[in-house]
């Protein structure tokens, strides 16, 4: 059973688990489950998809329940008026806030069909705004350094580019842990092993638009689901996971400990523009 968020006679909302699919497509063929398929069965009526979710990305998905509200709400989509909320664990420790403005081209077409060279697909314009909440340490040299650095994100897309916040990431060097594809893979690897991290730790936790009944504002937010939050945690990271609000941001160093670590506090951070520091 698919977990419902939030439901009216207009709208549904799931918290969508990571590695599925939203509908069917090339990206797996062999895949029988898909999030527009279970949501119909499991409440027995046509649901409309609102946005799309890549298959590792876990988090708030919403669907419109009649064909005139998923008008409604595609048209708030395409004027940027609905704002959307991510958390993301990266490697690195970028700024404590930033904007990513960097155009990016489509690379796959409706069916998770790659564009080829004689399909080419102009750069459109894709902004990222993202706030640091987490950053800790391990004492290990995952790559080239004697320690890795990693940090907890929120980002805010205020635009909808194909894998923007993904791509973004990895534009400035803070790449999403479990990206297989814009990714590390000796990062990658490591939270495999250390945490049994199998998955993208990239989550929707945050969605506000107007209903489009009456136009009210409504925000529907998402905790993240075991596997992104049982990572987090035996990082040791206290920061408001649920909904990725504003905080004061804190450093973390941890050591190892068999299987999983154990952390500190190393300093706190107070005011505009302060970084993590060891």
């Amino acid at each position: 059973m698919l977990d419902i968020l939030y439901r009216d006679d207009f709208l549904v909302a799931i918290n969508k688990p990571s590695g599925l699919l939203v509908h069917r497509s090339n990206i797996d063929r062999h895949e029988t489950r898909f999030a527009v398929q279970l949501l119909r069965d499991q409440i027995g009526q046509r649901v409309y998809p609102m946005h799309r979710l890549d298959k590792g990305t876990s988090g708030l998905l919403l669907f419109a329940l009649d064909a005139d509200s998923a008008r409604r709400v595609a048209a708030q989509f395409v004027r940027g008026e609905v704002q959307k909320r991510y958390l993301a664990v990266v490697r690195g420790w970028p700024a404590e806030t930033g904007v990513i403005d960097h155009p990016l081209s489509r690379r796959f077409d409706d069916y998770g069909r790659k564009l080829g060279a004689e399909r080419p697909a102009m750069a459109l314009p894709a902004v990222t705004g993202y706030r640091r909440i987490d950053c800790f340490e391990l004492p290990e040299a995952v790559d080239r350094y004697p320690t890795s650095r990693y940090a907890l994100l929120s980002l805010s897309p205020r635009t909808g580019r194909q894998h923007q916040l993904r791509r973004h990431m990895k534009h400035i060097a803070h790449p999403i842990i479990g990206d297989a594809t814009w990714g590390k893979g000796i990062h990658n690897r490591f939270f495999q092993q250390r945490f049994d991290c199998q998955r993208l730790l990239l989550a929707a936790t945050q969605i506000d638009l107007l209903h489009p009944r009456d136009g009210s504002p409504l925000s529907i937010a998402a905790a993240p689901d075991e596997s992104f939050a049982g990572v987090i945690g035996a990082l040791g990271l206290a920061a408001e996971t649920s909904a990725a609000t504003d905080a004061t941001a804190s450093c973390v160093a941890a050591t190892a400990s068999g299987a999983g670590i154990t952390g500190a506090p190393l300093k706190h951070m107070v005011g505009s523009g302060s970084e993590c520091r060891s």
